[in-house]
């Protein structure tokens, strides 16, 4: 019996972590055509770091890949397809120059000129959006992901204001509207809330990789940024790499390999 309440509090403690909001839907019609329940056996060996942090190597990516990645993202995590200034992302795209707006590079190659980049939260180390939030609705856990409870987010948007990188959308209206195909194993937010990009919490619980990087076909690498033997601090430790924005003094945990 103990056993049992253990594993039951396990799998409800992960749910608690980013995925407190909206509703469950469990019981949807799209039910059927979902993924298994993850069961206590699946959060047996969670995936564990210090610091989670990211290594995209720019060059290794096309617009097809990062479709993927995004689509990816998008339909597990339930993310509303809306259009124009009220759009709702997690995971996008754009320029050199609005990616790296601090770089003034003097002669900027045509590639990169050219190239697009893969934008996402960047899980700061320290976060100007958990400082500013003022109803601890945004976190940082023990493992260096900046996390929200959807519950206690009154809407404020004062982390959308102090988050240098616009990492954060606000859903303006209903968002269920604009999923074309709901998950039931992901809770979708609600008016009024703010939300972001996990670092797919609940896959790490189990022990997997975020699902952008298992999209990326090796172009993303994961892993906790305190390990020297980690994938992304060998990668670091052989190419050079940048981050965004490096003078907001936030410590993104996204790097980026030109």
């Amino acid at each position: 019996m103990k056993s049992s309440r253990r594993d039951f509090l396990k799998i409800a403690g992960v749910s608690a972590l980013g995925l407190s909001a909206g509703t469950l839907g469990f019981l949807g019609e799209g039910a059927q055509a979902a993924d298994a329940l993850p069961t206590a056996q699946d959060f047996a060996k969670p995936s564990n770091a210090k610091q989670w942090g990211m290594v995209i190597d720019t060059a290794k990516l096309d617009d097809a890949t990062m479709k993927k990645c995004i689509d990816a993202c998008h339909a597990t995590h339930n993310v509303p397809k809306i259009e124009g200034k009220q759009e709702i992302k997690w995971l996008w795209t754009d320029d050199f120059h609005a990616t790296f707006p601090t770089e003034f590079p003097t002669y900027l190659s045509d590639d990169l000129h050219h190239r697009k980049f893969l934008l996402l939260c960047n899980h700061c180390a320290n976060p100007a959006c958990v400082r500013v939030c003022p109803t601890k609705a945004t976190f940082k856990n023990n493992e260096g992901l900046v996390i929200m409870d959807y519950h206690r987010c009154i809407g404020c948007r004062y982390c959308m204001a102090g988050c240098p990188y616009g990492a954060r959308s606000f859903n303006f209206r209903d968002p269920e509207k604009f999923i074309a195909n709901m998950n039931p194993l992901y809770p979708h937010r609600t008016r009024g809330v703010v939300e972001k990009c996990t670092f797919c919490v609940e896959k790490l619980a189990q022990g997997k990789l975020p699902l952008c990087v298992e999209a990326s076909g090796g172009a993303m690498v994961f892993g906790d940024l305190e390990d020297p033997k980690s994938p992304v601090r060998q990668i670091l430790k052989d190419k050079y790499a940048v981050r965004r924005n490096p003078a907001a003094g936030t410590e993104p945990s996204v790097f980026y390999i030109l």
